[in-house]
């Protein structure tokens, strides 16, 4: 029987919380990953996000690429093929994306929400992105109460932390992998910057996992999961007591090679004013505070972007 990360049903939160914090915080002590069913998210909205994002990318480049907005790092809209690279990695990712974010009401509550653009050539794209991703932020924030009491924590702890986060969803596409690829895969081996990742698309192979052994350990779910897995900012707000895992998308082999590949990952993000300062109940004398300087989400996000290449270094 091969390894396979944790499968947890949400819906066990309110039935059964004792014992799914418990499974919740084990799963992601040992993978940094976790399978959620249960969440309520139905087919019909996942395969409507898809058809829409898959006739997005379906494009010409010239007509996506006027979709990119310079200077926000791949805030909103459109970064094209070949953009974004893992940190210190000196190859670019073979990907291409779309960032969809929080509509907010005018003036936005911080300055770095940017109002999201839409493409009008695919006019059923805003309705259905946005549809998943109201859905994606209502379970991450289900999600985020579990891991608040696993951390000591009251359960709505992240309630009012995340109301304005600067959340994106990102649906993804690999093209066919070039014949020349340069040392470059689909995504190179990296941890994610946020909170927590949801992942829509995971039962498609590619996507791997780094274990503490040092072993890569493929992932796929079954159809209507979704994969959970902790971000650098939960990693350090915690201490690193829900640690933030590496992992990749590699490239495929044999006929694969010439197929294109979807994911539609949630990432979920905290205010861009929250400060992340160690919470007191992850520090013990065995395990002392990693992090004694606070730094905002914001500027932390900043840090991250240019490190991946999205954002210019600034002095």
């Amino acid at each position: 029987m091969s390894l396979q990360v944790p499968d947890l049903d949400i819906s066990r939160l309110d039935s059964d919380t004792d014992a799914f914090v418990a499974e919740l915080g084990g799963a992601y002590t040992e993978f940094g990953f976790c399978s959620i069913r249960g969440h309520g998210i139905s087919s019909k909205t996942v395969e409507d996000c898809y058809q829409a994002i898959k006739a997005f990318f379906a494009l010409p480049t010239e007509i996506k690429q006027q979709y990119h907005v310079a200077g926000l790092g791949g805030a909103r809209g459109y970064t094209g093929f070949g953009i974004e690279k893992a940190k210190d990695s000196r190859y670019p990712d073979l990907k291409e994306f779309w960032h969809v974010g929080l509509q907010t009401a005018d003036p936005a509550p911080h300055p770095c929400l940017y109002p999201n653009i839409w493409p009008v050539e695919v006019p059923e794209f805003q309705q259905a992105t946005y549809t998943l991703y109201t859905e994606l932020q209502h379970l991450g924030s289900r999600v985020l109460q579990g891991l608040a009491l696993f951390l000591g924590m009251p359960r709505n702890y992240f309630a009012d932390k995340v109301d304005y986060g600067n959340s994106i969803l990102r649906p993804i596409h690999y093209p066919p992998v070039p014949h020349d690829v340069s040392g470059s895969i689909r995504a190179g081996q990296h941890e994610d910057i946020n909170l927590i990742t949801l992942l829509v698309g995971s039962h498609e192979a590619g996507l791997e996992i780094l274990r503490r052994d040092g072993s890569w350990l493929p992932v796929t779910t079954q159809q209507g999961e979704i994969l959970v897995n902790i971000g650098d900012m939960l990693q350090r707000l915690s201490n690193h007591v829900l640690p933030s895992t590496t992992h990749r998308v590699v490239n495929p082999v044999g006929a694969a090679v010439g197929q294109a590949r979807y994911s539609i990952p949630f990432f979920m993000h905290p205010n861009p004013d929250f400060l992340i300062e160690t919470l007191p109940t992850c520090i013990r004398e065995d395990r002392p505070n990693q992090y004694p300087h606070a730094i905002t989400a914001n500027d932390y996000l900043l840090q991250r972007l240019a490190e991946i290449g999205l954002l210019r270094h600034t002095n």
